[in-house]
């Protein structure tokens, strides 16, 4: 069974080794890339929280930050791991990996908040912790000219769903989470599932689950 990988290039050789060992074809197909916004530091002195949301976000924190942050929470396990190996740990990952499920469990009271994120993130955290909110990098689509053949496609955010819509690929997916399937389903995509974690095992165990409901239909 051919999978088609959405993820930037150099985010897509993690999820195509755990598709080929749980016996899949994978398709590398990247929509999006990243970009960063501009070079400047981000100065997290003063802040006794730092709150990351993605790994492109932990990525660019680790390379320009400026200061060593008091606390730093990360949104969930993935995010966790991409600051542990840029050697700054999170102190806190809400058992929900979600905005919500981190408004949910935050500590508090929260103090002086830096939201390191996106240009175009949801403001929720901004908005409830409350938090400064700093855009470090953005998603740019880079579509290719037509969707590659295959049987099930793989999103991993809400700018991949965007994206692979354009293409007007009948293919069913499988999303990393509600804000990715509310965008695909939104936009026309036949979402079969939606990963149980929110992160690369997450998506390959519910593209394997698929495939072997569809075998037995």
């Amino acid at each position: 069974m051919r999978v088609v990988v959405t993820r930037p290039r150099d985010q897509a050789e993690p999820v195509a080794a755990a598709l080929r060992a749980a016996g899949f074809e994978p398709v590398v197909c990247p929509l999006i890339e990243i970009e960063p916004i501009d070079e400047d530091p981000i100065d997290v002195r003063g802040y006794d929280w730092v709150v990351v949301t993605s790994a492109n976000g932990a990525a660019e924190l680790a390379r320009r930050r400026r200061g060593e942050p008091t606390r730093l929470a990360a949104v969930g396990d993935a995010t966790a791991a991409a600051l542990a190996e840029h050697g700054i740990p999170a102190e806190f990952v809400p058992s929900v990996a979600s905005q919500d499920g981190l408004l949910a469990e935050f500590p508090q009271p929260p103090g002086r908040v830096l939201f390191v994120g996106a240009e175009g993130a949801r403001t929720l955290l901004a908005e409830r912790l409350p938090a400064d909110f700093r855009a470090v990098y953005r998603t740019v689509e880079s579509l290719p000219a037509q969707a590659p053949a295959g049987d099930l496609v793989l999103l991993a955010s809400p700018s991949a769903a965007h994206a692979w819509a354009k293409l007007g690929s009948p293919l069913p997916a499988v999303t990393i989470g509600p804000q990715t399937t509310a965008e695909a389903r939104g936009a026309g995509i036949e979402v079969v599932a939606e990963a149980k974690t929110p992160d690369t095992r997450g998506l390959v165990d519910s593209a394997a689950a698929w495939r072997d409901a569809s075998s037995r239909s």
